[in-house]
């Protein structure tokens, strides 16, 4: 439990000092945002705001977590650096984005097909070697079983495994960059739905079944190869976002850009899948869903209604901000309704365990 303390106040405290370096650096050479010109006219002022702030947010995290192993003198685990190669690799992505906007200073960096095909790549690595790596533990991180709040008795096999992972990968990274319109509503989002997973971790690793697949059967109990270790990493991630979220609150003085938003929603992916929790991640990561099916939404009803819109604007944090509600009202109402959101996704969590 103290490497999850030394991870969030590590990841938390160097977060916070590197921000306003970055800040600093990253305004002197011109790094800033390129605002769409079709998108809200209170945005226009942002333009020039330092981006790409995720750097900062992934270096700290993951410092923050080799920091406590450090101090404590323990091993890292598969899992762990399983989900930090999936992070790193979506983050590469959406560096190569950011980049690709500022230097032709415009919205569009990558294409979409450009920018899902490295998402498609790093989520099937990701999962091809998850499957199949087995050490003296002889326990893969990544399961064959569909897991829903724990895994289930239903068997994927490796190939549907992996294509469920690009599709759970995708989907996550890009619901958290759909989401990264307003001033902290994504990195505030992302911590509560981080500090989900440091619960769900320590409450697997309470009632592990160990490592025995003799074990697995017992209903109270979770086969899970690195519960408590995964729960550490995802301190350090939502250390790093507190920290982040101090400068990019409204008025933001930096913004994540999509090198955070892809590395942080391909985190929040890889620790459902290494908790065994993916389908509850749809509860857990509520707020996060709403506005993607807001965009789908949008998008499916315009080309039936040959034109017409559902929202004054996707995704949904604009369709409001047109309505007359201010940016911070919009962020601290949508941060409420995550709240809820992963306090469903927690007692969805339990109520299996005391129901089994």
């Amino acid at each position: 439990m103290k490497g999850i303390l030394i991870a969030g106040s590590f990841s938390t405290i160097l977060s916070f000092i590197l921000t306003p370096i970055f800040i600093k650096v990253f305004a002197k050479r011109g790094y800033g945002q390129v605002i769409r010109d079709d998108g809200p006219t209170s945005h226009h002022v942002k333009r020039g705001t330092p981006t790409m702030g995720g750097i900062v947010l992934l270096f700290s995290a993951l410092i923050g977590y080799f920091a406590s192993h450090l101090i404590n003198g323990v091993s890292i685990s598969a899992s762990a650096l399983l989900i930090i190669g999936l992070a790193v690799g979506l983050g590469l992505v959406g560096f190569i984005d950011d980049w690709l906007k500022i230097i032709k200073q415009r919205s569009l960096g990558l294409t979409g097909w450009q920018k899902l095909l490295g998402q498609g790549l790093a989520a099937g690595i990701f999962g091809v070697i998850g499957i199949h790596f087995k050490d003296t533990f002889k326990l893969a991180p990544i399961s064959l079983h569909l897991s829903t709040v724990r895994d289930t008795s239903i068997t994927l096999g490796s190939l549907l495994v992996v294509i469920w992972i690009i599709i759970l990968v995708m989907g996550t990274s890009n619901a958290v960059n759909l989401t990264d319109g307003l001033d902290g509503l994504a990195s505030g989002t992302s911590i509560m739905t981080l500090l989900a997973f440091i619960l769900i971790g320590v409450w697997e690793f309470r009632h592990s079944c160990g490592l025995s697949s003799a074990t697995a059967h017992l209903s109270k109990c979770y086969f899970v190869r690195d519960p408590l270790d995964t729960s550490i990493l995802a301190a350090a991630f939502a250390g790093a976002c507190a920290g982040f979220l101090w400068w990019n609150t409204s008025p933001a003085k930096i913004f994540m850009g999509d090198v955070g938003a892809l590395s942080l929603g391909g985190a929040i992916a890889g620790f459902a899948i290494m908790l065994r929790t993916e389908v509850l991640l749809v509860a857990l990561g509520g707020l996060f869903v709403i506005i993607t099916m807001s965009v789908i939404i949008q998008r499916l009803y315009f080309k039936i209604s040959g034109g017409k819109r559902v929202f004054r604007m996707a995704p949904l944090q604009h369709h409001f901000e047109l309505l007359g509600w201010a940016e911070v009202t919009i962020v601290i109402r949508f941060w409420i309704i995550a709240g809820i959101c992963v306090a469903a996704g927690l007692g969805i969590f339990y109520a299996q365990w005391v129901a089994s």
